[in-house]
């Protein structure tokens, strides 16, 4: 059995060489000088996998990694690895200082991660830039001159006999490398495709159009980048996108850029799919789910895609939620209105400090209240009503409540960034607030919607004499009287039955009702045209003008139905 053979640039001991190492421990590592000896040699079968790295937290990209794709016309990005860059500054001569240091030995690379601290340390030194630290240190060593030192890795200086003036000379540096390989990655669930287009003729909105078929399908961009073609100087794009290249709703979006924006065969290539690397700190690594709905599972399900373990528990499971909470970082409390107090006062007292609570709720005051009572003050705890339901898609464009607390904390912020990073919009309340809104948003609209059904059925009034007789206008809350008898009735039972502010919305909205039909019975035009003259005024006309644009564009979408 042949020992596998990767290949990166060297020297031995170089952070490639780490990176190396890291990722296939025993494997035979040979190493080039720069990374054109390096691609040539994995075209060449020379090596089973070669590591190149493609961006630095620091640095930014790597700009030549752009181009040896073109290179590579077999083979495949198959997987990455972040390492962690620790550099740390020596002295070639002992006994020496920072103060007495006069010139630095490092690669263009290493200054560039290192501009902060040059510029604040050593902002008179002189930079020697160079390609290979180990050999030019080796060179310069044999002079035994005063005054230079070198950054690079720890393990390097070291090796080479310099003594340590200081460590981590660059702090929050990490650096991706790319593993290429001969064949594609197979799925593993929580995976990221790269491709990049043929040079294109220009046309007005190609760019936005090919990222518009991800992001309708909810497919979302890790990178993107463009950059003209050597040869032709017409534009090539750089995507990565989340997924693998064999899932279905890629495939699509993959077929529908070639066909109908490209409009060019085999005008995307695949770079290739891997393991999704993420550059960004997650602290949370597990969700638990109490409430096994439709909605709970829409949830896990996103949330697994992120690379979260997640684990669902409810009445009807053989996992208990009792069970289940010593072994997540989050519990989520996902169940219907009416029971979600009773949940926090049985659950919320079995976690401990370092975890958190995230309620998806609709009533706030009360569920946050009672969540900040019985949980432990290291709980931290935050409620999130999104404004959608399991039918759809994706949260892209939908609106999603926050409700932040005083111990709302790194674990709520990082959820709330999912949110944000699938398209949801936003919008943070105070608990008052939130129920207040939410009255006039679902609690007052459905309890019409159900009062209005009542009153068609207690006067004789069928749908067919609706259609005949409404204006596109007056259609609108028979539209909305349908869509919650659609529905599970339970769901808008609980909606009404919420308690908070939005009860204050309905008893108002009641009292005005009836002065409103007392000006209204008493034929008193006058009054009536005074009110909605206020009404406006309170509105504003930036608010009535927006709402209008949007009637006019359901009234068309209707007049086209009619």
């Amino acid at each position: 059995m042949s020992i596998l053979t990767i290949a990166t640039v060297g020297p031995e001991k170089s952070h490639s060489w780490l990176a190396a190492s890291r990722y296939a421990p025993g494997a035979d590592i040979a190493l080039y000088p720069h990374t054109s000896a390096l691609i040539e040699a994995f075209i060449e079968g020379q090596a089973n996998l070669i590591v190149v790295p493609i961006y630095n937290t620091r640095e930014g990209e790597n700009k030549p990694y752009f181009r040896l794709f073109e290179k590579i016309k077999s083979g495949y990005w198959v997987d990455n690895i972040v390492l962690p860059v620790d550099l740390s500054l020596g002295a070639l001569q002992s006994g020496e200082t920072i103060e007495d240091l006069t010139t630095l030995i490092g690669s263009q690379a290493v200054f560039k991660q290192c501009e902060e601290y040059l510029g604040n340390v050593l902002p008179d030194v002189t930079l020697m830039g160079v390609h290979d630290v180990k050999q030019a240190v080796r060179n310069i060593s044999r002079q035994k001159p005063a005054g230079f030192g070198a950054i690079d890795g720890e393990k390097l200086l070291t090796t080479l006999g310099l003594g340590i003036l200081e460590r981590d000379v660059a702090p929050h540096n990490r650096t991706r490398y790319a593993v290429l390989g001969p064949e594609l990655a197979v799925p593993t669930g929580y995976d990221a495709t790269v491709l990049i287009t043929e040079p294109l003729d220009d046309r007005v909105g190609m760019l936005v159009d090919i990222l518009g078929e991800f992001t309708r399908r909810g497919i979302n961009i890790l990178d993107m980048r463009s950059e003209n073609d050597i040869k032709t100087q017409k534009l090539q794009v750089y995507i990565e996108i989340e997924g693998h290249i064999q899932d279905d709703v890629i495939k699509e979006a993959v077929r529908r850029i070639e066909n109908r924006v490209i409009q060019q065969m085999d005008s995307l290539r695949l770079l290739g799919s891997f393991p999704r690397v993420d550059m960004r700190t997650k602290y949370i690594k597990s969700f638990g789910f109490i409430g096994t709905g439709a909605m709970s599972t829409w949830f896990a399900d996103r949330l697994e895609n992120e690379g979260y373990h997640v684990l669902l528990s409810g009445r009807s499971t053989k996992l208990r939620p009792e069970d289940m909470i010593s072994e997540v970082d989050v519990l989520v409390l996902c169940v219907p209105i009416s029971a979600t107090v009773a949940a926090i006062q049985q659950y919320g007292p079995l976690l401990t400090d370092g975890m958190a609570l995230i309620l998806l709720a609709g009533e706030s005051e009360t569920t946050v209240t009672c969540a900040l009572e019985v949980t432990s003050p290291g709980v931290e705890v935050m409620l999130v009503h999104n404004l959608w339901g399991p039918q759809a898609a994706t949260m892209k464009d939908k609106n999603a409540i926050v409700v932040r607390t005083s111990r709302s904390g790194r674990f709520c912020g990082e959820f709330e960034a999912f949110l944000y990073k699938h398209g949801a919009d936003i919008y943070h309340d105070s608990p008052n607030k939130h129920d207040l809104l939410m009255g006039v948003g679902q609690k007052l609209p459905t309890v019409i919607s159900v009062a209005l059904a009542m009153t068609l059925e207690m006067n004789n009034i069928t749908a067919e004499d609706i259609a005949g007789h409404c204006t596109l206008t007056s259609l609108y809350p028979i539209l909305a009287m349908a869509r919650v008898h659609a529905q599970n009735p339970r769901t808008y039972a609980e909606i009404m039955a919420t308690s908070g502010e939005g009860r204050k919305i309905v008893r108002d909205f009641s009292d005005n009702l009836k002065k409103v039909i007392a000006m209204a019975d008493a034929s008193a035009i006058g009054n009536l045209t005074e009110l909605i003259n206020l009404n406006v005024d309170h509105l504003t006309d930036d608010f009535i003008r927006a709402r209008m644009e949007q009637a006019k564009a359901v009234d068309e979408v209707l007049g086209r139905m009619v």
